[in-house]
């Protein structure tokens, strides 16, 4: 199978990055015949991710294990905004980790950083564990397995917590509905169910002047950063049309 063939296939099937597509998968499959298969998974729906077991991100590739969240694009304004307020040798909280991306991007950036990271989901945490090799990876809900001895002395807490509202889960793309789990997509009612409990819980472990950003939706921001205003702290959005992103950042004074 020709780059013309895949490309066709891949067209007529809905992609519409068919010619990319078509050159990573050629690339990646070392027969015809693995091609050939690629090429159907992809076909019947499967995440290119999935298939390729990475995703690009902030200019990495980051491991992918069939099942864990796929890093969107638009994180790239979580990663860049809490760029900015990482102190040197900060420790550094990634909640809702899943494969780990947003940790890996910000190490990539300051090496000297202290990475905890932390899943519910034991696969992501499997994930995470192979993209922040050298960092502490927990598996369980939000700051519950975290260490005693990191409350009050967190630099930065990160997180992409699930945002989706429940009803709209169903009116997702079926890559994302039919393939990612569930627990890394729906946020609850009004999709922010996840999100107020990281912010609730964030001032216990934040030190003095540390920050927490949390990705959310256009929509769902004002609501967010009054939950953050609420456990007293200064807060701001940034927002990246470009990217179609949206943070709510805080700062415990």
């Amino acid at each position: 199978m020709d780059l013309t063939a895949v490309v066709d296939r891949l067209r007529a099937a809905g992609c519409v990055f068919a010619e990319e597509e078509a050159g990573l998968l050629i690339d990646a499959a070392a027969t015809p015949e693995r091609l050939s298969a690629r090429v159907g998974e992809r076909v019947s729906g499967v995440p290119l991710e999935y298939i390729l077991g990475w995703a690009e991100f902030c200019g990495l590739r980051i491991g992918l294990l069939p099942g864990v969240f796929v890093p969107r694009r638009r994180t790239g304004l979580l990663v860049r905004e809490a760029s900015a307020v990482c102190p040197p040798e900060a420790v550094v909280v990634d909640v809702c980790c899943g494969s780990g991306a947003v940790g890996a991007a910000l190490r990539a950036g300051s090496t000297a950083i202290d990475v905890h990271a932390v899943d519910i989901d034991p696969v992501a945490v499997r994930c995470a564990r192979a993209n922040l090799a050298g960092a502490a990876v927990y598996e369980g809900d939000l700051f519950g397995p975290l260490p005693e001895r990191l409350r009050g002395r967190v630099d930065l807490i990160v997180a992409n917590a699930p945002y989706v509202p429940s009803d709209a889960f169903d009116l997702l793309p079926p890559e994302a509905r039919d393939h990612e789990p569930r627990s890394a997509l729906d946020g609850g009612g009004d999709g922010l169910t996840i999100a107020r409990r990281i912010v609730a819980a964030a001032p216990t472990w934040l030190r003095a002047d540390g920050h927490l950003l949390v990705e959310t939706s256009a929509a769902q921001a004002a609501a967010l950063a009054e939950a953050f205003t609420g456990c007293g702290l200064t807060t701001r959005v940034a927002v990246d049309p470009d990217l179609n992103g949206t943070v709510v950042i805080g700062q415990l004074r």
